[in-house]
């Protein structure tokens, strides 16, 4: 992946043990059930978008783009965000997701 944060990686270097962890549980995470990569990568992308992180769903949305996921589709998780997490919420989504988009 690239683009990670520079503090991101700063964190794992001084925290090797920490990043293991955190690697191998998001592994387990991931092989643990039926969802293929893509519509994994979408339940990423919403899961930032719902607890409002914009750094994660700039790096999602990254991830979905390198996976070969339509913006079309990426796009779609910000208006589905609309009914549940309120119009601001998908507006700031759809702002963050453009972020990545107006710049590949």
């Amino acid at each position: 992946m690239s683009e990670l944060p520079a503090q991101f990686i700063r964190f794992r270097e001084e925290f090797p043990a920490i990043a293991q962890a955190y690697d191998a549980l998001g592994d387990a995470a991931h092989s643990n059930g039926p969802l293929d990569d893509q519509t994994r990568q979408l339940v990423k992308l919403a899961l930032a978008i719902g607890g409002r992180l914009e750094g994660a769903t700039h790096a999602h949305v990254r991830r979905a783009l390198e996976m070969g996921i339509a913006p079309e589709a990426i796009k779609q998780v910000a208006l589905l965000a609309i009914t549940t997490l309120g119009y601001p919420t998908a507006v700031s989504a759809y702002t963050w997701i453009n972020d990545v988009l107006d710049n590949r």
